[in-house]
């Protein structure tokens, strides 16, 4: 090696001497290393995944949003629609419309964010929660529940009218938080077409629901939309929050986060679980998307409300 370094330096500054460049390959010409051989060509994957790295970082260096723990085929799904939606033929094309375009930028947000829910779109969910708030929420004197990366104003609807239900509406605080400013503008503004709440009406009474969803809401002037009524919607304080950085701000009755937890990555998974149990009441409730493995660290601090269901009490 030593008795290379000499014929390599010289090399160097022939090449650099004033006037004398590299001759360029002609045009169509295969690339080639030293030696003579051609360079493989890349792989579209590849360079595709390559392309989705720099995207991320770039949105977390410019605007501060970290999505580089979540599931890279979860988030390569959601740029590829959204790359498609915008006609843009490369995610590198995206990237430079997100660092120049604050609306680009918001609807990447959009579209990475959970994907929004139905009111009562989930009969399971709304079963186990029927079945938990009675029992965990009503020896509570004030309860709060969070909803961790809410799946849109619907998912918060749902659990106001659940909570109505039950009568704990008027001393229950709904925290329902998600991670980034543009999706909360638009959780805000949010409001139902009536043909729309006529069809939901069908989910709401599959889920066990009685009486009319109908009822739950006020109409518009026109009559041609619906929200919902303000007794209800003044339990909700809607906020900006990032659970991939953000510390525990606050204890909670209730923690709903199976709809969030599907789109992180196994590092990303455990931080979260952790802030979850660092952020949940003695004896509260806390719903994830699968059930806990035996080996975890927080499965022994907890006890499933039924069995093979991944809601579970806090018991320790």
């Amino acid at each position: 090696m030593a008795a290379l370094m000499p014929s390599l330096f010289a090399s160097l500054k022939a090449a650099l001497r004033p006037g004398v460049m590299p001759a360029a390959p002609p045009p169509g010409a295969p690339r080639t290393v030293a030696g003579g051989a051609p360079l493989p060509p890349a792989s579209s994957d590849k360079v595709e995944e390559l392309e989705l790295e720099l995207l991320l970082e770039a949105l977390f260096q410019c605007h501060g949003y970290d999505f580089r723990g979540y599931q890279r085929a979860v988030v390569m799904r959601k740029v590829r629609t959204l790359r498609a939606q915008c006609g843009l033929l490369t995610i590198s094309a995206l990237q430079s419309h997100i660092l120049h375009n604050e609306e680009a930028c918001n609807a990447l947000l959009r579209a990475l964010h959970v994907a929004p829910a139905h009111m009562f779109d989930d009969a399971l969910e709304a079963s186990m929660l029927r079945l938990s708030l009675g029992a965990s929420l009503h020896g509570v004197a004030l309860p709060r529940v969070w909803l961790a990366d809410c799946a849109g104003a619907q998912q918060a609807w749902t659990l106001a009218i659940l909570l109505d239900q039950e009568q704990l509406a008027s001393r229950t605080e709904i925290y329902a938080t998600v991670n980034n400013d543009a999706t909360l503008a638009d959780i805000r503004q949010a409001s139902l077409p009536m043909s729309q709440l006529s069809e939901l009406q069908l989910n709401y009474v599959r889920s066990g629901g009685a009486g009319k969803l109908a009822d739950y809401f006020q109409v518009s002037a026109d009559g041609q939309r619906a929200t919902l009524k303000p007794q209800l919607a003044s339990r909700i304080t809607w906020a900006q929050y990032n659970l991939v950085t953000d510390a525990s701000f606050n204890e909670f009755h209730m923690i709903l986060g199976q709809r969030a937890l599907p789109d992180f990555g196994t590092a990303l998974r455990q931080r979260v679980q952790q802030l979850f149990n660092d952020s949940l009441a003695p004896f509260g409730v806390l719903a994830l998307d699968r059930e806990l493995d035996a080996h975890d660290p927080l499965a022994r601090a907890y006890k499933p409300i039924l069995p093979h269901q991944a809601w579970y009490k806090r018991i320790a």
